[in-house]
C-alpha cells in the first residue's frame, strides 16, 4: 500500500438560445462574493474561490501542495488517462494518482472517451483519495483529440454525457468538467455542452475556458460568453458553479476575469508556474513581490519534493522545465540560466543556488 493513498485500486480498476441582452442585468442583480469567501461544489466546501487549474505534465502532488500552501482553496491534478488507469499502468497509478494528505480537498482530472474505462478509472481515483473527479473535455492537443478525448468531446455531446455519468457512477463523488467554448472561433459547442452536462449528467461544476480549441492560448478569452453561461445556468436553477479559466496570467487579470465573467471562482494555470505567491495575492495576504531569498527558498522546496516524488535521477531531469519559471524572477538569464539546464544532479543545482545566495542579486540583475 502506498504510504499516502490506496493506489492499489488501480489494479482493481483494470478488471432555447440565451438572450445576451438579458445577461448583464441578471448578473448585476447578483451580489458578487469576494474571492476569499468559501463556496461549495456539491457537498465539498472550498475555503476560497481561487483554484489551481489542471496543468498537463506538471500538476502532480507537490505542485498542487505548493498551491495549497500559498492559499489556493483547491487544486486539480494534471490530466490522467482513464485508459491507463483502467488497464493498471504502473507508473500512472503509482505517480499520477498520488495524493498528499495535506492537499485536501483535491480534484483528480481524468480524460478519455470510453464510459466503461472512465467508470473504472474514476473508481480508482476515488479509492486513491480524490474528493472530486474532474473530466477534461477541452484539451486541444492533437495527440489527445485524435483519440476522441479532450476537445473532441465538444462535438460528441452524447458521448460526453455518457462519460460524465460513468464517472459519477464509478466514483460516487461529485463530478466536474473543464471545457472550451468550442472547437473553432465563434463555435458555441462548449456552451451548449456545459448546459447539457449540468442538466442531463448532473455535473457539480463547470470549468470554462472561453477560447476555442483551435486558438489554444492565443487571443482574448470571451468572458462575455462565460457571463452568458453563468446567467443561463442560474436561469435554469442549476446548482452548478462556473469556474473561469483562461487569460489569468497575474492577480490583476484574474480579478478582472472574475468580475467580467460573473463566475463563482477563478482557476489559475500558467500564472502560478514558479509563482505560487499569486494565490496569496488573490486571497489578500500579500501585496509585495517575493524577495530573492523567498524565491530561492521555494525552489529549494521544489527540489526536495521532486526528489521525494521521482527520485534523484528522474528529478534532476524532470525539473529542467521548472527552473526558468524561478530563474526569470531572479533575473538569471543567458549562460547563467543554461547552467541549470546542463546539471545532471540536484546537488549541482543546490550549489548554483548557493552561489546566488552568497553573491547576491546585483550580479544577476541588469539595472533598470
Amino acid at each position: 500500500m502506498h504510504p499516502w493513498g490506496r493506489t492499489a485500486a488501480c489494479a482493481a480498476a483494470a478488471g432555447p438560445e440565451p438572450n445576451p441582452a438579458a445577461t448583464v442585468p441578471l448578473l448585476a442583480a447578483v451580489q458578487r462574493a469576494e474571492l476569499t469567501t468559501p463556496f461549495r461544489i456539491a457537498g465539498i466546501e472550498i475555503s476560497n474561490r481561487v483554484v489551481l487549474a489542471p496543468l498537463a505534465g506538471i500538476g502532480n502532488w507537490f505542485v498542487r501542495l505548493q498551491a495549497r500552501r500559498y492559499g489556493a482553496g483547491m487544486a486539480v491534478s494534471e490530466m490522467v488517462s482513464s485508459f491507463a488507469v483502467h488497464h493498471g499502468n504502473e507508473r500512472t497509478c503509482k505517480e499520477m494518482l498520488r495524493i498528499h494528505p495535506d492537499e485536501h480537498p483535491v480534484s483528480m482530472q481524468l480524460f478519455g472517451p470510453n464510459p466503461e474505462a472512465m467508470r473504472s478509472a474514476s473508481a480508482a481515483a476515488a479509492e486513491a483519495g480524490a474528493d472530486l473527479i474532474d473530466l477534461n473535455m477541452g484539451c486541444p492537443v492533437k495527440k489527445v483529440v485524435k483519440t476522441g478525448a479532450g476537445a473532441a468531446l465538444l462535438d460528441q455531446p452524447e458521448v460526453a454525457v455518457a462519460v460524465a455519468r460513468a464517472a459519477a457512477a464509478g466514483s460516487g463523488l461529485p463530478v466536474t468538467v473543464k471545457l472550451r467554448s468550442g472547437l473553432e472561433p465563434g463555435d458555441r459547442a462548449g456552451y451548449e455542452l456545459a448546459l447539457r452536462l449540468a442538466e442531463e449528467a448532473g455535473v457539480a461544476a463547470i470549468g470554462f475556458h472561453p477560447r476555442s480549441a483551435a486558438v489554444h492560448h492565443k487571443g482574448d478569452p470571451d468572458y462575455a460568453l462565460a457571463a452568458e453561461l453563468v446567467a443561463e445556468l442560474r436561469a435554469r436553477s442549476l446548482d452548478c458553479p462556473l469556474v473561469i479559466s483562461g487569460g489569468l496570467g497575474d492577480a490583476h487579470k484574474a480579478r478582472a476575469a472574475y468580475e467580467r465573467s460573473g463566475a463563482d471562482a477563478v482557476m489559475v494555470a500558467r500564472g502560478g508556474l514558479g509563482y505560487p505567491w499569486i494565490f496569496e495575492e488573490l486571497t489578500g495576504s500579500r501585496e509585495e513581490a517575493p524577495s530573492d531569498a523567498e524565491v530561492i527558498a521555494e525552489l529549494r522546496w521544489v527540489l526536495e519534493r521532486a526528489e521525494e516524488h521521482w527520485g534523484e535521477v528522474r528529478a534532476a531531469r524532470n525539473l529542467r522545465k521548472f527552473y526558468p519559471w524561478y530563474l526569470d524572477r531572479l533575473g538569471v538569464h543567458g549562460q547563467d540560466a543554461d547552467a541549470y539546464q546542463r546539471t545532471t544532479s540536484l546537488d549541482s543545482v543546490r550549489t548554483l543556488l548557493a552561489g546566488l545566495e552568497t553573491r547576491g542579486r546585483s550580479e544577476y540583475f541588469v539595472p533598470v
